[in-house]
């Protein structure tokens, strides 16, 4: 059963939404960008069904000046009162909860991060976003991404074909291949914020990135590759919208809650 409620958050009236389920283990979705609850394609709201047939209560929440919710939208770097409002408000609606588990995709992962998890027990941070400039769209990949871009395509026989045709756009590959060969950053200042973060958090973090997006492959770039809480799902975009990443998505944050109900189970 799904239940719509407004809770309160420094003066402004949230909008929440609960599906319902008997476990002790919870979900909290923040959501990223200027998204609604409902997400991109409604894509929240049906990870919330299935993760609440699977037994654990799920919580959306539009953050102040998004959707529902009054206020002033000042962007995810100021929403740690809208994620303690909705912690808040979560174990307030479902009082039986023990546990709670934070999922944030782009820029509510990274809000999730810079707030150390803001007293969740674990947190599945997917496709962190660390673009210094809000315009995402105009900015380049890293060069690694953009590399690895072009040597799948000079693997491809389609591809050859294509540039014979005159299907390619011969500027768009000249720039292309000038960002493919420019030097990296060194650090990336919103990563180093995010490891900052993390480090003052003991409970248990999973990052996942769907290969076929900008700001995850931003994100990879930045970051150690040996981090064993790194998951990929290459053929995934950025709202994990095709059916095989909803159920790769699905299953990761189900393992997640799992984890918290074991632990929990072993006192």
């Amino acid at each position: 059963m799904r239940r719509h409620f407004t809770f309160a958050c420094a003066g402004e009236h949230l909008a929440g939404t609960i599906d319902d389920a008997p476990g002790a283990i919870g979900l909290l979705i923040v959501s990223g960008g200027n998204d609604i609850r409902a997400g991109a394609f409604a894509g929240q709201a049906q990870l919330a069904a299935a993760i609440a047939r699977s037994g654990f209560p799920v919580m959306r929440f539009d953050r102040r000046g998004i959707g529902d919710s009054s206020g002033e939208n000042t962007g995810y770097g100021a929403s740690g009162p809208d994620i303690g409002a909705a912690l808040a408000a979560l174990r307030a609606q479902s009082p039986a909860l023990s546990r709670i588990v934070a999922f944030g995709n782009c820029d509510a992962a990274t809000a999730l991060a810079y707030t150390r998890g803001m007293g969740c027990d674990g947190l599945v941070l997917a496709n962190p976003w660390t673009f210094a400039d809000t315009a995402a769209e105009d900015a380049l990949p890293p060069p690694s991404a953009i590399r690895a871009r072009y040597l799948a395509k000079l693997r491809d026989p389609q591809e050859w074909a294509r540039l014979l045709r005159g299907g390619v756009n011969l500027g768009k590959l000249a720039r292309g291949l000038k960002g493919a060969t420019r030097p990296g950053a060194k650090t990336n200042p919103i990563a180093e914020q995010i490891a900052q973060g993390l480090a003052a958090f003991d409970g248990d973090v999973r990052f996942l990135l769907a290969g076929r997006d900008r700001t995850a492959q931003a994100f990879a770039a930045s970051w150690a590759k040996d981090d064993p809480r790194l998951s990929v799902l290459e053929d995934a975009d950025h709202a994990f919208s095709s059916d095989l990443a909803r159920q790769w998505l699905t299953h990761a944050i189900l393992a997640a809650l799992h984890e918290q109900a074991r632990q929990l189970d072993m006192g």
